[in-house]
């Protein structure tokens, strides 16, 4: 028993030479490196939504911060073991606003893992394969986007919901190059349409005013994607 725990003890001790301070300072600054670039995606693919809580500004120090932990735990076992009781009271107050957020941090997380375990080729992987996936899902959305110049919403009495909405969709057909309804609910005696549209022939109030003059409509709302006119 003895000499297993000697021998554990020894095992530690050749770690702790082996990381000497140059090897430190490396993995900090990788790690520093990869939270920058972390950053400069966030900043590109998603601050211009201007609905997050700019957390980015938080990867260097976070990213420098966990790889110091695992390059400790790995250093001391009593430390590793203290880890557990003392990182579990840690609370975030301020809220995750965006779910993108949480997809950020973790791959702050990953490449400070990374960095603190001295596999530097995977945080090379992994931003490739990120920034892939990242363009991936920015090229679908922006593709969604230009289908479309805005969103159209009706709303009407619900017994002249049917042959209000016929005289809509004739209207939007002459007026409209591509239309779709997306949905429709009814609630307190009113019907409301969505409706997504691209290729508008006139302006919006000239639409606004003769889908209330072919049909008995209540409201009609125009949301454009594109704020300041059609594209």
């Amino acid at each position: 028993m003895e000499m297993s725990v000697f021998r554990v003890l020894e095992d530690f001790q050749s770690v702790q030479v082996s990381m000497d301070p140059g090897l430190f300072l490396l993995c900090l600054l990788v790690s520093l490196a990869a939270s920058l670039v972390a950053s400069g995606f966030y900043r590109f693919f998603y601050e211009s939504r201007a609905t997050g809580s700019q957390v980015h500004r938080a990867f260097p120090l976070l990213g420098i911060a966990i790889t110091t932990i695992f390059i400790g735990v790995q250093l001391s076992l009593p430390l590793s073991l203290g880890l557990l009781g003392a990182l579990s009271i840690i609370r975030f107050r301020t809220p995750i606003k965006e779910p993108e957020e949480i997809g950020f941090i973790m791959l702050v997380i990953a490449a400070a893992i990374s960095s603190a375990t001295l596999n530097f080729q995977f945080i090379v992987l992994l931003y490739g394969v990120a920034l892939v996936s990242l363009v991936v899902v920015r090229g679908a959305r922006t593709w969604k986007f230009l289908r479309r110049d805005g969103v159209l919403v009706v709303t009407m009495p619900d017994e002249e919901a049917e042959e209000s909405t016929q005289r809509i969709m004739a209207y939007l057909g002459q007026h409209i190059r591509r239309s779709r309804l997306e949905s429709a609910s009814s609630r307190d005696g009113v019907t409301s349409l969505q409706m997504s549209f691209a290729g508008l022939k006139e302006d919006v109030a000239a639409l606004q005013a003769g889908l209330r003059q072919a049909a008995s409509v209540q409201s009609v709302n125009v949301f454009l994607d594109r704020p300041g006119g059609i594209r």
